[in-house]
């Protein structure tokens, strides 16, 4: 499990339930911003009925309204939309997955990510580790590390002759080494110009790819179109898009075959559930991307239980085993798929003597 920073949201009432969510970012630059939002957002809800979760989620959200209703702001919503539904769990001695209808699968489906290798050989036995699992199904950027064209904050969107075929020879290696079945999905990173995307996903169509993620920066639904309409590989976007409203353009106008929104940064438990829907009206499936700590993943399974076209949960790893320190119960993973326990809520309580120890300066409480 890489070294990281996590962010999480506890939220208390004044019967003595707590719920716990998660909003934790890809830099620390994002997590300090977020994390001084919060106590804002704390004097904002303090004596809200935790019942009334779409008010407080309405409530938050037009608040910060002229600061703009993407990234910050729904990142903080999810957070606490995340622990709202937890603590209607525990108070209905329920799981969240039962709280939807109940669950149309036993099991959710996951996918994961191999450990970072700059040779090709290096990728190969990672993908192949990840296969003695279980596991049907993995994600790579073969492109990272970033290369030199990218030192700058993917200034250019371009990459040298070199870094493309490296990235092409390690995908090759691992459709090898896996077989014609197991599921190999390309993760860009948003950071490609149209030409040098069309560029690789042409690359790569030969080795059977299940999906290329975000080929382009997210700025740009023309782009992605470009993009759709020049390739033969599926198209799937979302970790960067926020809400029900920002979906709309990419599903009316056809530009992805599958969509995934980050339970903890889209708007939470409610918005995810929402858009999940919008997508089942496309017949397109959703899958949650997931970058962060166990609630994300919880989260994110708990929700798509009851959702028809669900794909899958993203994970980090095929053996989560780095969050059982701060959690009380650990995740149960079987192969290519996580169990959901019938303990209420979110099914799990995190460690605050864990916390407290290993907090950043200054996030003491």
């Amino acid at each position: 499990m890489r070294n990281r920073e996590y962010v999480y949201v506890e939220v208390n009432t004044d019967e003595g339930v707590t719920g716990w969510g998660e909003i934790t970012g890809t830099s620390a630059v994002s997590n300090r911003a977020v994390c001084a939002s919060l106590r804002h957002v704390s004097d904002l809800i303090k004596g809200d009925d935790p019942r009334l979760i779409e008010v407080i989620w309405n409530k938050i959200f037009r608040s910060f309204t002229y600061m703009g209703s993407r990234g910050a702001t729904t990142n903080i919503i999810s957070g606490i939309d995340i622990a709202l539904w937890d603590i209607r769990g525990k108070v209905l001695g329920l799981p969240i997955s039962e709280l939807f209808g109940g669950p149309v699968r036993e099991g959710i489906p996951i996918y994961c990510h191999p450990e970072d290798g700059s040779s090709v050989e290096d990728s190969i036995q990672h993908a192949k580790a990840i296969k003695a699992t279980g596991q049907k199904s993995l994600k790579t950027d073969p492109w990272f590390p970033h290369h030199t064209e990218e030192s700058n904050g993917y200034l250019t969107g371009q990459l040298s002759a070199e870094a493309e075929n490296h990235g092409v020879e390690i995908i090759a290696g691992m459709r090898e080494a896996l077989g014609p079945d197991f599921e190999i999905l390309i993760d860009c990173h948003g950071r490609f110009d149209a030409p040098t995307a069309i560029r690789l996903a042409k690359a790569l169509e030969p080795y059977n790819i299940f999906w290329f993620e975000e080929p382009v920066p997210v700025e740009s639904t023309h782009a992605l179109r470009q993009v759709r309409e020049n390739v033969n590989v599926p198209i799937c976007v979302g970790e960067r898009i926020h809400t029900r409203w920002e979906f709309i353009p990419i599903l009316e106008n056809e530009l992805a075959d599958f969509i995934m929104p980050d339970v903890t940064w889209t708007g939470g438990i409610s918005e995810i559930k929402k858009i999940a829907t919008m997508a089942e009206a496309y017949y397109v499936p959703i899958s949650p991307h997931d970058a962060s700590g166990p609630i994300n993943v919880l989260a994110g399974a708990h929700a798509m239980a009851s959702v028809p076209n669900h794909y899958r949960v993203e994970t980090s790893r095929a053996k989560l085993n780095a969050y059982d320190v701060m959690i009380d119960h650990p995740l149960d993973i079987r192969g290519d798929k996580i169990y959901l326990s019938d303990r209420p809520g979110l099914g799990i309580e995190l460690d605050k003597d864990y916390m407290r120890a290993n907090a950043l300066e200054g996030y003491r409480d």
